[in-house]
């Protein structure tokens, strides 16, 4: 099932956005500004299901079987391309979680050592003293 609106059903809706590599179940998108030498997420792009599916939860056997076999694939032309010399790899799920385009997508964002957020990975931002629960303190 695909919905017609959907920028990840149909990547050609975002005209900056481009699908890199895909199988059979899902494909890897870049938009335009990822593609720039230096940039703050230089190399990043999302892989998602080919049939709309809200969150991670709601893939596949099969989706996930894929998801797993072209992110490796992602890797290698990350790698080749871009140089990094780490990656953050995640899913935002629900609208709590960061999710903003409800169709499932895996975030794979290259990271390198001439960042300033070099050596921090997904767990700093949660841990920070900014984000104590409301109803905690």
């Amino acid at each position: 099932m695909q919905k017609k609106d959907c920028v990840f059903c149909h990547p050609d809706l975002e005209a900056k956005q481009r699908v890199i590599v895909s199988n059979d179940h899902c494909m890897f998108l870049q938009l335009e500004q990822s593609e720039i030498k230096g940039s703050q997420l230089e190399g990043a792009g999302l892989i998602v299901p080919k049939k709309h599916r809200e969150t991670a939860f709601d893939l596949s056997r099969e989706e996930w079987d894929a998801t797993y076999t072209l992110l490796i694939e992602v890797k290698k032309y990350l790698d080749e391309k871009h140089q990094p010399q780490g990656y953050n790899i995640g899913w935002n799920c629900g609208e709590i979680g960061g999710q903003h385009i409800f169709h499932s997508h895996l975030h794979v964002i290259p990271r390198y050592e001439d960042e300033v957020m070099a050596g921090k990975g997904i767990r700093y931002l949660f841990k920070s003293t900014e984000n104590i629960r409301v109803g905690k303190r």
